[in-house]
This record gives C-alpha cells, structure tokens and sequence, in this order.
C-alpha cells in the first residue's frame, strides 16, 4: 500500500475507464501515462476486462493500474492474476473484506456515509472511496467529515468533473480524486488517444495547480 499511497500522492488524479476493446489497452496506457497520469482503475465493468488490464501493465510498466468494480472474492482473484496492481470497490460486504484482508492486497474499498468510513478505517483501510461522490455531498461532504474525522483520507469518484478538481484536491482528507471524465467512451471508441492524452494532461495540470 505504501507504493500506491506515494503513487497517490504524486500524481493526485486516478482515471476511471470503461474499456471493451483489448485492441485499445495499450494505446490508452500510454496516452495516460503520457499526459502525466501514472495511475488508473480499470472497471471489471467488460468482459474484455481482465485482458486489458494485462495488456495495459505490459504495455507501460511504469503505470499503476488497478481493478475497478472488484465485487467479491472471485474477481479480486482474478484482478490479481491479471496482473493488477490495486483494487477498488463501490462499497464493501464481509466475503470481499475479509478476503482483501487476507490477501495483503493494496485496495481502496468505497463507502457513502461517515460511519461506513469508520469502519474501513478500523479494519486498516489507509485509504477510502467516497462513492458516489457528487450525490452524497461531494465537497461540502469533505469538508464536513474532516473536522471530526481528520485522520481519514478518501479518493472521492463520481460525478467529479475537470473544473472542481483543483477544490476538491485542495481538501486536506483528499488522498486523490477518481475521474470517469478523462476517457470519455467516445473519443476511446473513435480511437482518439491523442484527445484522450490532452485530457488527461488538463486533470494532471489542474491537480497540480499548473
């Protein structure tokens, strides 16, 4: 978890992508990785999924890439076969915890409400998702656990778009900010990586105050 809590905290902003098409892995890999991001969550969202994330670890070995959408023990097996670097959940049942648990594996586990993220911090979690994060308060919502709950640090996704990046980084309690926006599904099925690199460069530049 270290290396990825460094990872976080250089590079601030973690892609959140949606790929169907193993042909568009390492293309993706290295436009991200181009435009200044070096980690990204690939959902377990397709069936090309597992394929991609592969694809992907080869095609830029310096890229952390992690494994969205990890629901149950099965898939965290599976992720981690693929070669993934990480895991994530939109939220988090006993089976996954205490599979997680048991394997050492780095993972970011999601939660919605100020005592799920109580409970994820007790269980070791360094570092949670704050999901959905624009429907369940987003800033205002980091700001108001902070104050009560300042040793808790969150990666808040969803619904987060380029012109809040710079407040919601600003947050103290903000390890780094998931971002579906970057690879957007069109430009990815259109093939346009060089698009999807100034993106990418944009998020990278407005989390690093640039």
């Amino acid at each position: 978890m270290q290396t990825l809590n460094a990872a976080l905290a250089k590079c601030k902003i973690v892609p959140v992508v949606v790929v169907h098409d193993v042909a568009h892995a390492a293309p993706l890999a290295n436009a991200l990785a181009n435009g200044g991001l070096t980690v990204v969550e690939v959902t377990m969202r397709t069936p090309a999924a597992l394929a991609i994330i592969s694809a992907m670890v080869k095609a830029r070995p310096d890229l952390i890439v992690g494994a969205g959408t990890v629901l149950n023990a099965e898939h965290l097996q599976q992720a981690r076969d693929a070669g993934a670097h990480f895991g994530v959940s939109p939220g988090l049942n006993a089976e996954l915890r205490e599979a997680v648990l048991a394997s050492g594996w780095p993972f970011i586990p999601g939660c919605a409400t100020p005592s799920e993220a109580m409970a994820l911090v007790e269980h070791g979690f360094e570092v949670v998702k704050l999901f959905p994060a624009e429907v369940v308060g987003g800033i205002n919502m980091l700001k108001s656990i902070g104050g009560p709950l300042p040793h808790i640090k969150f990666m808040p996704t969803g619904g987060v778009r380029l012109e809040k990046v710079a407040e919601y980084i600003a947050q103290p309690n903000v390890a780094a900010l998931g971002g579906t926006w970057i690879v957007p599904p069109a430009l990815l099925e259109a093939g346009d990586f060089a698009a999807i690199e100034k993106l990418a460069r944009q998020a990278h530049d407005a989390a690093m105050g640039a």
